[in-house]
């Protein structure tokens, strides 16, 4: 851990609140997006993207223009993103360890506050044109976009690929835990580990993939990474980071407080409980 984290650490931990646990349960991922600008809610965005910082060398960046100009096309089998008067650009490090899990634990809190503001938001990882993004979100030397974040307030009507992917198909099934667990022993678990694990099991990936496992103990949940099957150009690695949220937030639904460690992999990062 730097010096820097730790300074930023009570800074970014306050922003880990009840309500980001709720928003887990009522996120669901947008493609269509009505027009109205965000000017409500424009100043808060921007200041939940700079103060939320739980990494020095990532960061979340409120950009004011019409998602579709950055977009390259349709987003894998779902359809178009169309409407959204901003996103979010998610800038890291090019080089470096544990950039793509840092990444996606980042974005997903900013998602979790948009939910919270109202808003709707879909993650993008690879059809969108990182050259016209990077300028536009003041991306510096060294740095690299590592997606991008549609945002803005979904269109009074669903259409039908969003139906489905909110529950009316496979695509938002998830696994159930005892599927995602490693080495599972059958024993019964503390609450705080039931929940920490039921809401990382609900996080968002990649066309669904649901690329994370869990090594449960007594104080400690290992993510680690199934390298199973096709990345599709989107590190798995940044939807484990997505899940690492999710779980830290259940834990904290419980009163249990943790510290993160990353890992080799094929394991990301172990959440240790700590008080």
């Amino acid at each position: 851990m730097t010096e820097t984290r730790t300074e930023q650490g009570e800074l970014w931990r306050q922003f880990l609140r009840q309500d980001w646990y709720k928003a887990i349960g009522a996120r669901r991922s947008r493609r269509r997006f009505a027009y109205p600008p965000l000017a409500a809610v424009n100043n808060w965005l921007w200041h939940v993207c700079r103060r939320f910082r739980p990494f020095p060398d990532v960061e979340a960046v409120l950009v004011n223009r019409p998602a579709e100009t950055i977009l390259t096309g349709a987003i894998g089998p779902y359809g178009k993103i169309r409407g959204a008067q901003a996103f979010i650009a998610l800038l890291g490090k090019s080089t470096g360890d544990n950039v793509f899990e840092q990444v996606g634990y980042t974005g997903e809190g900013i998602v979790l506050e948009a939910t919270v503001c109202g808003l709707n938001t879909c993650w993008v990882g690879g059809t969108f044109r990182r050259e016209a993004v990077g300028p536009m979100a003041g991306i510096h030397r060294g740095e690299r976009v590592y997606g991008v974040i549609p945002i803005g307030y979904g269109a009074p009507s669903w259409c039908f690929t969003e139906k489905l992917l909110s529950g009316f198909g496979r695509t938002h099934r998830r696994k159930p835990v005892a599927d995602l667990i490693v080495e599972a022993d059958g024993a019964s678990r503390p609450p705080w580990v039931v929940a920490a694990l039921e809401a990382a099991r609900l996080a968002p990936s990649a066309f669904n993939r649901q690329p994370w496992r869990f090594r449960v103990t007594e104080d400690s949940i290992a993510v680690l990474v199934d390298h199973k099957g096709r990345d599709h150009g989107v590190s798995k690695r940044i939807d484990c980071g997505i899940a690492m949220l999710h779980l830290e937030l259940g834990a904290l639904s419980q009163g249990v407080r943790g510290k993160w460690e990353f890992l080799p992999d094929p394991e990301v990062a172990r959440f240790t409980r700590t008080a």
